[in-house]
Order: C-alpha cells, then sequence, then structure tokens
C-alpha cells in the first residue's frame, strides 16, 4: 500500500510542525501532533507524550536558540489507518554557559553549537479522520559539539530575528495546532 497523496501531506505537515513547536517553544502544539495514548523515545528522554514534553522543555529551554532541518521522509503504509515513517533530521543547539542539562550537553563554560543529526521513526495512525503520532523514537545518526561566534542577536534590528511567543511572525501559519 502507498497511501493517498492527500495522506503523506497530512502526515508531512504533523512532522514539520513538531519541528517548528519545539524551536518556537510552542509546546501547546503537542497534543495535536500525538494521539493521547502516544510513546516517545529519543535517548534520555523516555515515556508517554506528555512526560516527553515536560523533559524536552527542560532540555530545549535553556538553549538560546535549536534550530530543526527535516530532510527526507520514507513512507510505509501499513494499512489506510498506520503508517510508519523515517525522517532525516540535523537538530542545531546553541547551548550557553552553565547549562543545567548536562546528562544531554555538558556544560562546557562557553556558548558552544551542539549538532544533532539523526532520524525520527514513527508510526502514525489516522484516527476519525486525523494522522498523529502514535509512537515515536529518536535515533541518533552522530553528534558534534562546535565552537561558536556571533550567536549573540541583540544587534539586529526589531522584526529581524524570530521570537519564542505570538510575535513571531510564522503565528498565523500553526494557528491549526495551536489550542483556541
Amino acid at each position: 500500500m502507498t497511501g493517498t497523496l492527500e495522506d503523506r501531506e497530512a502526515i508531512r505537515d504533523v512532522i514539520a510542525a513538531y519541528a517548528h513547536a519545539i524551536d518556537r517553544r510552542r509546546w501547546d502544539m503537542m497534543a495535536a501532533l500525538f494521539h493521547a495514548d502516544a510513546v516517545f523515545g529519543f535517548g534520555p528522554v523516555q515515556g508517554d507524550w506528555q512526560g516527553f514534553v515536560e523533559q524536552a522543555r527542560a532540555i530545549i529551554d535553556p538553549c538560546l536558540i535549536t534550530q530543526h532541518q527535516l530532510g527526507q521522509v520514507s513512507f510505509g503504509f501499513e494499512s489506510a489507518h498506520i503508517c510508519y515513517t523515517e525522517t532525516y533530521m540535523t537538530a542545531m543547539h546553541t547551548i550557553p554557559a552553565g547549562y543545567p542539562m548536562t546528562e544531554v550537553f555538558p556544560d562546557k563554560g562557553t556558548v558552544y553549537s551542539a549538532v544533532i543529526a539523526g532520524r525520527y521513526v514513527d508510526r502514525f495512525e489516522k484516527r476519525d479522520g486525523v494522522w498523529r503520532i502514535a509512537h515515536r523514537t529518536g535515533i541518533y545518526d552522530w553528534r558534534e559539539y562546535r565552537e561558536v561566534e556571533g550567536v549573540d542577536l541583540s544587534a539586529m534590528p526589531e522584526g529581524a530575528c524570530g521570537f519564542h511567543d505570538d510575535r513571531d511572525p510564522s503565528t498565523p501559519v500553526v494557528r491549526r495546532w495551536r489550542p483556541a
């Protein structure tokens, strides 16, 4: 089974919305991306999706900046209501001095970049006509730490940089994923 183009695009939308939610710290979007009984596992982050959000906030919120770039997505439709996907990703994290979650990223005493390349292997289920993640496994393919310069964007003109709140220009794009 190959799935319809509409199914594939609906699944891709969820995958992209997840990356947006992480990077813009729009944690309220996660309920629209995961089924209520979904499970999540990626390195030290394990458990149900609600527990994932709590753990992810503890990891991501102290970062100065994050950006998740998504690559190719492969689809394995098992039926009209179950699809397995593999999505390649590269996640950049700018880690501040004094970073508190040292079991995830070390505190190097200075700002540095942690780059993770890996894959999301998901089980999507279509319930009540809606595709959402039922099970996510994150896989590390490689990770590296880089010295960085110029991460302070405070001298940039107003409106030239993104925000982690509703001032971000992308707010209308993701309105459908957020609670009313």
